[in-house]
Order: C-alpha cells, then structure tokens, then sequence
C-alpha cells in the first residue's frame, strides 16, 4: 500500500491550509527553525484533514497558526532557556499579536484533537528524538525499558507497532 502525503489536505481545505503554513514558514524563518516549519506544516494537514476540522472554528488564521506553533514548543520544550532555539512564552504571544488565553485554549483543543500527549514523539524535532527517553520507553513484562538496549525482534516489534520513531 502507498504511503499517504502527509501534507495532503481535501480541496476545500487546501486554502485554509495554505494561508496557516504562509503564516507558521515566516514565523519560523524568522524565529525557528526549518524542523519546526516542516512540523507546523504536518501538524496543519492534520487538522486539515480531520473530518470536522477544529480549523473551520474561529475567526483568524493568524490565531491557529500561533497555536501550532505554541503547541510545537510546549512539545518541543522552545520555552525551556536551556533547549535552542529557545523563546519566553511571552515573546511569542507577543510576536504573534495573540493573548495568552487564545493560544492556550486553542493549543488545548489541538492537542486533544490530535490525541497529542507532552511527550508525543510524532510531534518532536527530529534533531531532538534520540534525546527523548519517552520516544523509546516501552513496557516489556510489566516494566518500563528503553527499547535500544533490547534484542532486535523486541526493538521491530515495537517499531512496527509505532512505539518507536525508528529503528535505531
């Protein structure tokens, strides 16, 4: 079976989807970086393609593209002064001429939309996975192990199964 585009989004979609990503490349170009553009842009289709899209609701694309992005860095830890790049929570809603409360309550529904968890590797930059101890934390037996350290059939069990970003 042929692997589905992840940026493949229905017609009617399509100009929603490409008005946010305008938004989210020149944020990103200008703050961030190319791995978070690629991920605003994949977080979008999705929503794109949710069959009631959370993105019909509200009233301005600048407000879901600063979710998206807010939401890539509370994944990605872009507020921890310690991750690069890194921005003050602040900064961005600043930046993106958003409120707090806009973009928190938008990137809670994102996240519930999208069954997102904190540590969700799917959303993470790939320069950070193999520093991510819950991208390759599995349960074997009862107890929790990183599945590098395991036999190779456990390590493709686990990727096959989407436990794992890849094989390492």
């Amino acid at each position: 079976m042929p692997k589905r585009d992840p940026l493949q989004v229905r017609e009617k979609m399509r100009p929603m989807f490409e008005h946010i990503i305008a938004l989210t490349d020149v944020f990103c170009k200008q703050h961030l970086t190319d791995e978070y553009a690629d991920l605003a842009s994949k977080m979008t289709a999705a929503l794109c393609r949710k069959r009631q899209s959370l993105l019909l609701t509200g009233r301005y694309y600048e407000d879901w593209a600063s979710s998206i992005l807010y939401t890539l860095g509370r994944i990605n830890f872009l507020f921890d002064s310690a991750s690069k790049p890194y921005m003050r929570a602040d900064e961005l809603y600043r930046t993106c001429n958003i409120s707090k409360s806009t973009v928190s309550s938008k990137s809670q529904a994102i996240m519930k939309s999208l069954k997102i968890s904190q540590f969700d590797f799917h959303w993470c930059l790939p320069s950070r996975l193999d520093q991510q101890p819950f991208a390759w934390t599995i349960m074997v037996n009862g107890f929790y192990v990183d599945a590098r350290s395991m036999p190779q059939d456990i390590q493709e069990e686990a990727w096959r199964k989407g436990y794992i970003p890849y094989m390492p």
